[in-house]
């Protein structure tokens, strides 16, 4: 007897333990995470503009650093310090708010990433210059009819979501038709037979990875990173999407199967391994890979798109994991692996090794962290029913711009007693549509008047006691 007792005390230290790595963090200590992070980079290169030299001089609006900016734009989200602001004004200002190497006629996705933030600022502040390289740049590739430019998994995330942004800021349907058929094409036919692999839910990085390429062990060969590209990637771009995009379906598919392999995959440290799927190929700790999984499957359970029963353990355990084991008490992040293309590559690594490029992986940090903050910050109950999104009442939404207003659409299927609220991305309420108003089934048009908005993105957000929809829409 007191040997089961003893067993069933030490189980119990044991689940204690495991729930307690589980346990959301504080907001405040997500921000705080995050902003130490982040001090410490902008410590270490005040000036925005110069160059990055490593083994060979670099412009500073490269998709390493690039990949840093997403991460410093969603940072400046929540703290809204002026600092960050002008850190990247002055960087795409520095650039003249063009791609990588200035070139208008690049088809590299590396060298439109810096596109993303671009964007973004312009959206802070509508200046056109900010965004007319980047568009001259986008629409030159759309004149033609090469679509095969994503020949690696990693430009996906580089180029794919400003696609998305140009397609919803110009209102503009070639933007989206083209970035699918490039998506597809990588999805599908680039390799052997594509570099997504459904069986088991994750991309190979390119086609040198396909089968019947293994690792040492003979496995299949899924890079961390790489894969982590792919699910910030679709994240980033159904953030923008308008909901009635034909192909958006398919992204939400690829994203949600993604998430489902990923969380098989992690370590119980709340790491992934370099080499998804062989813990004996270069296993360990790897910050970079993580941090971008972590993204995804927050920003996919604030979003209504994962069940929070099920993944929000994991995206805990991955942020927790990172804050504790990863994040040096000035800021440094260890375990990051450098550039490369394989898990082989950058090895070994250690929590004090630095990478060549810390950039890149400070930015899915800081793009994690702003969705764990996200969960933080959002009751229980509010993150219950957007899981109730695929029976929802609420169907067929779309916000049709007007000169000077937008016209809401939508339509209701169930009697349900419903408010519209018309919010910013941090949740603040700027106007009430529609206050607990009796909804018959049938179609809806509200109208709203938008010579009073600042530019930016906004949400229309539906609710009621059962559920919860929202819409994005920029102005």
């Amino acid at each position: 007897m007191s040997k089961y007792i003893t067993v069933l005390i030490f189980s119990l230290v044991i689940l204690s333990s495991d729930l307690l790595a589980q346990q959301l963090p504080d907001s405040k200590d997500i921000l705080s995470h995050m902003e130490t992070a982040n001090n410490y980079f902008m410590a270490k290169w005040p000036d925005p503009e110069k160059d990055i030299i490593t083994d060979k001089t670099r412009p500073s609006n490269l998709w390493t650093r690039a990949t840093y900016y997403e991460g410093l734009m969603a940072l400046y989200y929540l703290n809204r310090d002026t600092a960050l602001y002008k850190y990247a004004i002055d960087w795409g200002t520095s650039h003249q708010w063009r791609p990588t190497y200035g070139s208008l006629n690049t088809r590299d996705g590396d060298h439109q990433c810096c596109g993303q933030t671009y964007i973004e600022l312009y959206l802070l502040d509508p200046k056109p210059e900010r965004i007319a390289p980047i568009t001259t740049n986008i629409e030159n590739m759309i004149n033609t009819s090469k679509i095969d430019d994503w020949s690696w998994i990693d430009a996906i995330q580089m180029s794919m979501p400003v696609f998305a942004k140009l397609g919803v800021i110009h209102n503009d349907q070639k933007y989206f038709n083209r970035m699918y058929q490039m998506y597809n094409y990588t999805k599908t036919k680039h390799g052997a037979a594509g570099l997504y692999n459904p069986t088991d839910g994750l991309w190979w990085r390119d086609g040198n990875f396909d089968p019947p390429f293994t690792t040492p062990n003979g496995k299949m060969c899924y890079w961390s990173r790489g894969n982590g590209w792919i699910i910030a990637a679709l994240a980033r771009v159904l953030d923008v999407l308008p909901e009635n995009n034909t192909n958006r379906q398919e992204y939400i598919d690829d994203f949600t199967a993604m998430s489902a392999a990923l969380i098989k995959l992690q370590r119980e440290d709340g790491f992934w391994n370099s080499s998804l799927t062989d813990p004996d190929d270069w296993g360990g700790k790897e910050t970079s890979g993580t941090a971008f999984f972590v993204y995804g499957l927050a920003w996919g359970i604030n979003n209504g798109f994962l069940d929070e029963k099920i993944y929000l353990p994991s995206a805990i355990k991955g942020w927790n994991g990172m804050a504790n084991e990863a994040l040096h008490q000035n800021g440094f992040l260890g375990w990051v692996q450098s550039t490369g293309k394989e898990p082989k590559d950058g090895q070994p690594l250690s929590y004090t090794k630095e990478p060549n490029f810390e950039d890149y992986g400070l930015g899915a940090f800081l793009l994690a962290g702003s969705e764990v903050y996200k969960l933080s910050k959002t009751p229980t109950s509010i993150k219950k029913t957007q899981m109730q999104k695929e029976r929802s009442p609420i169907i067929n939404i779309s916000i049709n711009r007007q000169p000077n207003s937008y016209s809401i659409r939508y339509e209701i299927v169930e009697h349900d007693e419903l408010s519209i609220d018309l919010i910013d991305l941090n949740g603040k309420t700027i106007s009430k549509l529609s206050t607990n108003k009796l909804h018959e089934p049938g179609q809806y048009q509200i109208e709203l008047n938008g010579n009073g908005l600042t530019k930016g993105i906004y949400l229309v957000r539906f609710h009621s006691a059962s559920i919860l929809k929202t819409q994005k829409f920029i102005h």
